[in-house]
């Protein structure tokens, strides 16, 4: 509920107006002269304050000028006489929102302070969206002050409120969809529904119906009318992730909509018109996908109207501690537990990891340590896969006569390393260099076998 600040001398004037706009589903707080006032604008949220031009000590627009030493955005609108109608333009000069001169009709005055409100409640919006935008907090639910993520976020505010299609690629678990949805909630779109489908998830007949749509009978198991994605996202947004994955025959119906705006349901011939905006996301080159004729070169260039580049996080490897502690505190509240820490060890791990999975691949590791951790403390050996069905070290070494192959005097840190290096050549070698296959055969993942291939000098080789 907004609330406004009714300022006046008069008694009954007070009453009057205070009436009027409470009948209109307004909060209002009543001064009768300008130090009232300025104290219950200093305790209060207000979104208006209509004040009378001509009051004793204090006038209206030094009330004005006061007010707007401590919040210069709040709308003032004056109350004036026709013979104080200079002073009111005066007043407009110095920041007033608007005035009415009297008499004035109640529509007038409800007009605009409607309109007052309307615009402080812009005013605030667009502070918010500023605040989250901010490299101390991210933006839009993503997370990041590196120069690369801070050129995604102005691309996002300028592509926003347009209604052209954009096109959002980069490697998987970078966070496509989270821009998309920021595209989505800054847009004048924002209160519409927000509609998100896989294209990779479903086959091209699944996929088909959940798009447009079914008619009842159109197939076997189409028992019942079934509205699809588009009808559903209706004059808001539709984000299309995977969108290489998508057959070239529902290329084709997708493309007649983003031309027409308007479909058939699957079995059915009533065309239905549709106000969509589309979002799509990619992994893959769609470009080299045209060139191979994987994907409609006339669909490419509707899609890709504006494009977004998603950086891997390799390339932004300054956010990954911030990224690491959101994660942290996220497992903490969902684990319920009352603190989870991590230490320095294993931060300095995760930061030099590659990350080939990106932002998915951290979350998800910092998820399993979270779990499998001791003391509510997160070491470096938590950061790495899961060992719990590998035989314990005593189960394997029992049976190990160790001075028949480590040279006495050694210091244990160079037989460990020797020994992790040999395993790591061996598991190379025995997978022809693949490193995915490698990684199984060790029982770690890809980046943590490229983060020991780094350690020992081991060359990446490419096929």
């Amino acid at each position: 509920m907004q609330t406004i600040l009714v300022v006046d001398d008069e008694p009954n004037y007070l009453i009057v107006l205070s009436e009027l706009l409470r009948d209109e589903d307004y909060e209002v707080f009543t001064a009768d002269c300008g130090p009232a006032a300025l104290k219950i604008a200093r305790e209060t949220d207000l979104d208006l304050v209509l004040t009378d031009m001509k009051m004793p000590g204090m006038d209206g627009i030094e009330l004005l000028a006061r007010l707007k030493e401590f919040n210069r955005h709040l709308p003032v609108i004056l109350v004036t006489a026709y013979a104080e109608v200079g002073k009111a333009v005066e007043a407009m000069h110095l920041g007033a929102f608007t005035y009415l001169a009297k008499p004035f009709s109640n529509e007038a005055l409800v007009a605009s302070v409607r309109k007052a409100v309307e615009h402080y409640g812009l005013i605030r919006e667009i502070h918010r969206l500023r605040s989250e935008a901010a490299p101390k907090s991210g933006f839009g639910g993503m997370i990041g002050k590196n120069p690369n993520m801070l050129a995604v976020y102005r691309l996002i505010e300028k592509v926003a409120p347009a209604l052209s299609s954009v096109l959002i690629t980069g490697e998987s678990g970078t966070g496509k969809e989270l821009v998309a949805r920021a595209v989505h909630n800054l847009s004048p779109r924002k209160e519409a529904p927000f509609i998100s489908v896989n294209c990779a998830a479903l086959s091209e007949h699944l996929l088909e119906s959940e798009l447009f749509g079914h008619e009842k009978g159109s197939f076997t198991d189409a028992s019942f009318m079934r509205k699809g994605r588009f009808e559903l996202a209706d004059t808001g947004t539709l984000f299309l992730d995977e969108i290489g994955e998508m057959a070239l025959p529902l290329q084709t119906k997708l493309l007649r909509v983003l031309q027409e705006r308007a479909f058939e349901r699957v079995g059915g011939s009533k065309t239905i018109q549709v106000d969509v905006r589309i979002l799509a996301a990619t992994n893959k080159d769609l470009k080299d996908e045209v060139d191979k004729g994987n994907f409609r070169e006339d669909l490419y260039y509707r899609l890709n109207v504006i494009r977004i580049q998603m950086p891997p996080l390799r390339d932004r490897q300054d956010d990954i501690p911030a990224l690491v502690h959101h994660f942290v505190e996220k497992n903490c509240r969902r684990l319920s537990k009352e603190k989870l820490e991590i230490t320095p060890e294993a931060m300095r791990l995760l930061v030099s990891l590659p990350w080939e999975g990106n932002i998915r691949e951290l979350e998800n590791t910092i998820e399993r340590a979270a779990i499998l951790c001791n003391n509510n403390r997160i070491e470096a050996e938590d950061v790495q896969p899961d060992s719990s069905q590998l035989p314990t070290p005593q189960e394997w070494s029992s049976g190990v006569q160790l001075e028949q192959f480590v040279p006495a005097g050694l210091p244990l840190a160079d037989i460990l390393n020797g020994i992790e290096e040999k395993l790591v050549r061996q598991a190379l070698e025995d997978s022809e260099q693949v490193q995915a296959r490698a990684a199984e055969k060790l029982g770690i993942t890809k980046s943590l076998l490229q983060y020991k291939m780094k350690k020992f000098n081991l060359q990446r080789k490419k096929k």
